[in-house]
């Protein structure tokens, strides 16, 4: 897939204040291919129901309630900043035949990072064309600790469209959907989004 062109950052920021979400400005020499709002400042479950395809909302799954506590995974640095900008999104459509336990090693020998669940619905706001039937995205940068403190939670957030069924409900039928994959099952259907850097 080619992604989407996105706007420059200023634009971006318009876009997201369009949309009625209270934003700092712009920082000054920002620089980066997408705005991304850190989940301090607007968790991410305030951001997925300004996701659109067509006139569908998006949604978050029934269970995943747990959503904030989905934090940045082992070795991915997110910026300490209310906004901050990422380089060169990729879906991963190439590993959409692996799981995530699988490639997250990969992306990171090429030099790139795993995509946060926050970065990932910041792009599905500026590109909704990102969010394709049959070919959709996990985001593996964002994981949640077990209870015990040992080890990481199996599940990885993901960004699909619904088909309507089960606890999603008809009416919601073809709307983005922020749900859960297993770390280590593979969907033909979902790649595994990095970022060339953040700053």
């Amino acid at each position: 897939m080619t992604a989407p062109a996105l706007p420059d950052l200023p634009a971006q920021h318009r876009h997201l204040t369009d949309l009625g979400l209270a934003l700092p400005d712009l920082p000054a020499g920002l620089s980066g291919d997408l705005l991304v709002v850190h989940p301090r400042l607007l968790p991410v479950q305030e951001l997925v129901p300004h996701l659109r395809r067509g006139e569908q909302p998006g949604f978050v799954v029934t269970d995943l309630t747990d959503l904030a506590e989905f934090g940045p995974s082992p070795g991915v640095e997110v910026p300490e900043a209310d906004l901050y900008a990422v380089r060169v999104p990729e879906r991963g459509d190439e590993y959409a035949h692996l799981s995530p336990d699988e490639v997250d090693p990969q992306i990171r020998a090429r030099g790139r990072d795993l995509m946060t669940v926050a970065e990932g619905v910041c792009w599905a706001l500026q590109a909704p064309s990102v969010i394709e039937r049959n070919h959709c995205f996990m985001t593996t940068g964002s994981r949640r600790p077990k209870a015990s403190g040992k080890g990481l939670d199996a599940r990885v957030p993901a960004l699909w469209i619904s088909n309507g069924t089960g606890r999603d409900g008809w009416a919601r039928k073809d709307a983005p959907k922020l749900g859960w994959c297993w770390a280590g099952n593979r969907h033909t259907w979902l790649g595994i989004a990095s970022v060339g850097g953040r700053s």
